[in-house]
């Protein structure tokens, strides 16, 4: 189930640089990162020591929503923009609740793939691949994803913080891909930062992904809701991470990502 044309030796793994993927990784205590990771991800946390912690919520997030989507009876899961393997990832969120579930993870580092092809290498109905979010009407027809995939039937697709390394005609263009794809039932996960709850610190926080390829682009709430349309969006709507269907308590959470969760009518 996994796909044998690419391999982390072909690809200029670019460590000297620092990767969103890799400063994820290490905001969330992981150790497949290097030193530029290391020093862009401190760079965050010196301005705004709480940017770990939106990183977890963000995560506790991925659990929520793919709970939601599973007793909705999605057997079916892209995670775009996946970022390194974690504990609690979508494969094992699903398959906890319908082992039946199938999941294709992708990501533009190689890293995730070297790493994702070990994690996953007896699961047969999970697979990672390489790509990335701008070439998504290519990674939708990729024969190994349609080994899994059926879009005939719903489908939960997670773009978690992974629209704000896109600009907005790129993004728009996935958005459209994903909605002239996906079945009637299918899901819409989106997570996405924002300086609008921390207008005095975002600016020098995004500095964090100067070095990176994609940098980042903020968005506020209103431009958010904008990626649902044509979706039907789902209680609460848009809200900050921590506050979105909350299976806990909210106070003392970060403000610096909105999330939601849309349904194709």
């Amino acid at each position: 189930m996994f796909d044998t044309t690419d391999s982390s030796d072909t690809f200029d793994l670019q460590t000297d640089r620092p990767h969103p993927a890799r400063i994820y990784d290490y905001w969330l205590g992981g150790k497949d990162n290097f030193p530029p990771d290391r020093a862009a991800a401190e760079h965050a946390v010196a301005v705004a020591p709480d940017v770990p912690q939106a990183a977890r919520e963000n995560r506790a997030f991925l659990r929520r929503a793919v709970r939601l989507c599973v007793d909705a009876g999605v057997r079916q899961f892209i995670d775009i923009g996946s970022g390194l393997p974690a504990r609690g990832n979508v494969h094992e969120v699903a398959q906890a609740v319908a082992p039946d579930a199938r999941v294709v993870y992708i990501d533009n580092d190689p890293i995730v793939l070297a790493h994702g092809r070990a994690l996953l290498a007896d699961n047969r109905t999970t697979t990672v691949l390489t790509g990335d979010l701008r070439d998504l009407d290519e990674l939708l027809d990729r024969p190994e994803l349609r080994e899994l995939i059926d879009f005939s039937q719903p489908v939960a697709v997670l773009l978690l913080a992974v629209l704000h390394f896109v600009d907005d005609a790129h993004a728009d263009g996935a958005l459209r891909a994903i909605h002239r794809r996906v079945a009637p039932g299918s899901h819409l996960l989106i997570s996405h930062s924002t300086s609008e709850g921390n207008p005095q610190r975002a600016e020098e926080v995004a500095k964090t992904w100067n070095r990176t390829e994609s940098g980042i682009t903020d968005r506020f709430r209103g431009r958010i809701e904008q990626f649902f349309t044509d979706w039907e969006l789902l209680e609460p709507g848009v809200d900050f991470v921590p506050l979105w269907r909350p299976d806990g308590p909210t106070e003392n959470t970060t403000r610096w990502m909105y999330a939601g969760v849309g349904r194709k009518p």
